[in-house]
């Protein structure tokens, strides 16, 4: 891969790296979900491959869209982008550390596993931004932590440390931030270490329609995204956040 935001290695055990290279914030870009779409899809079609660690450098996982940066492509191009992510066929074990944010907490949650340090941060914001949610979280989330729980956490936006996620389902297990990396390796590892074949067949079955639904789900938020975008309370929400302040919505 010769993509300056997604780097990908190749190990002798059959677990491959996908690192995004955007530090410290990885706010996420076509570029971005494309080069883990491109990635995921070439492992897909490499026997070397049986389970991939998918990780961030610096010091967040990912914060998300980054609102003052590029904007030369839609959203809709940038959903359809992150659905192929969902429909790639080999298993994912996510390493999460610092903020997991709006988009993404939803790239976080298209990986099958979640390994997430104590200083990890989770959290659906778009309502404290002002707009609906996206990147197929509709979906995602009340799959992961049940319906209560997500409406719970896309109505407040509240978020979550690494402990509070793991208690909630959010993620999978608690590690010590310097052990990230290792022990996202080493569960890769367990599932390498089973028969390929079998795995990728259970886990097309335990996913079921899921890429269909996250296809039709960000379809859906694509266009309540782009109404409310237009609003007061979304220029409201964005300015409270970039001035680091509690937002005042007017409701219109």
């Amino acid at each position: 891969m010769s993509d300056p935001a997604v780097s990908v290695s190749v190990g002798d055990d059959h677990v491959v790296t996908v690192e995004v290279r955007r530090p410290p914030n990885n706010f996420f870009s076509m570029e971005t979900i494309g080069g883990i779409a491109d990635a995921l899809e070439v492992l897909d079609a490499d026997d070397r491959c049986r389970a991939v660690v998918l990780c961030a450098e610096g010091k967040h996982f990912s914060a998300g869209a980054d609102f003052a940066g590029d904007r030369s492509y839609t959203t809709e191009q940038l959903y359809a982008t992150a659905v192929r992510i969902f429909r790639c066929r080999k298993p994912v074990v996510a390493a999460i550390q610092g903020a997991a944010i709006g988009g993404g907490l939803g790239l976080a949650l298209s990986a099958d596993f979640r390994i997430a340090a104590p200083e990890a941060r989770f959290s659906a914001n778009f309502a404290r931004l002002g707009f609906h949610q996206g990147f197929g979280l509709s979906v995602t989330l009340p799959r992961l932590v049940g319906e209560q729980a997500a409406a719970e956490l896309l109505y407040t936006g509240r978020r979550l440390d690494g402990t509070e996620a793991v208690a909630l389902g959010l993620a999978d297990r608690l590690v010590p931030l310097d052990e990230l990396r290792p022990a996202a390796h080493a569960l890769a590892l367990e599932i390498a270490r089973s028969a390929p074949l079998a795995v990728r067949s259970i886990r097309a079955t335990l996913r079921g329609d899921l890429a269909d639904r996250v296809e039709a789900a960000t379809a859906h938020e694509a266009i309540e995204q782009a109404r409310l975008q237009a609003t007061a309370d979304f220029a409201e929400g964005t300015r409270a956040m970039s001035e680091r302040r509690l937002p005042d919505f007017s409701g219109s």
